[in-house]
């Protein structure tokens, strides 16, 4: 299973109120979020993680070289105006291969997110997966309609939406088509290429997570840390 990390962002929120470790070398729990999620790939059976970083920040890519994994890593430096170009950018070192992806600043239950891993690989009838859940975190939440098993509508605002998007992506080679057209037309948010796999009638599952945190303010790193020091 490859895996792919979007931690090309300046994290610039969190700079102007107080904290100026980059993003991704921020700690959870007393560990950089880049090392959370490389240890919990590793964990889920990993061959190869590919990672996205600014190239503003060196000293991410200095930390990621100096730790020692058995799996293959390709690390893409280059500024990006989304994570949508984030994702572009690193089609050449993800490969013709099914893919989880995720944003540094996902906060997650591990056990939550192996059963989610376990369950997209078993969606044979599915083009992509993607991790949603009823909490809402974000400020811009994008909202989930569902219908069955499949995703069928991506909104803005709630309406009559379940649940918000997680930030946590299965998808299988089959999106990188769509994703080209997609930054050939000009889009410039992940959100819009969700919608624009939609428009390509891709067939899209969802797996629930009871909680997803998005760390992009100082107070979400205890909200991140009070959640995975919970045992519910």
């Amino acid at each position: 299973m490859n895996y792919a990390i979007i931690a090309a962002g300046e994290g610039s929120r969190l700079s102007d109120e107080g904290i100026k470790v980059p993003k991704p070398l921020v700690e959870i729990n007393g560990m950089p979020m880049i090392k959370r999620l490389l240890d919990a790939f590793e964990r889920a059976g990993a061959n190869k993680i590919s990672i996205i970083i600014n190239e503003s920040i060196t000293e991410v890519k200095d930390y990621i070289e100096s730790l020692n994994y058995d799996f293959q890593l390709g690390i893409k430096v280059k500024s990006t105006p989304s994570s949508m170009h984030s994702l572009f950018e690193m089609k050449n070192l993800i490969g013709n291969e099914a893919f989880c992806l995720c944003t540094v600043d996902t906060v997650f239950k591990e056990s939550e997110f192996s059963s989610f891993i376990e369950f997209a690989e078993k969606q044979n009838d599915k083009d992509a997966v993607m991790a949603v859940t009823s909490f809402v975190d974000d400020e811009k939440p994008l909202f989930i309609k569902i219908n069955n098993d499949k995703i069928i509508a991506f909104a803005d605002e709630k309406a009559d939406s379940q649940y918000v998007s997680g930030g946590i992506y299965y998808f299988k080679p089959i999106i990188w088509k769509v994703l080209d057209q997609s930054v050939a037309s000009g889009n410039q948010r992940m959100r819009n290429f969700q919608r624009d796999l939609l428009k390509a009638e891709l067939n899209i599952g969802f797996y629930e997570f009871s909680k997803i945190i998005d760390v992009d303010h100082a107070d979400d790193i205890k909200t991140a840390e009070s959640f995975i020091n919970t045992n519910n």
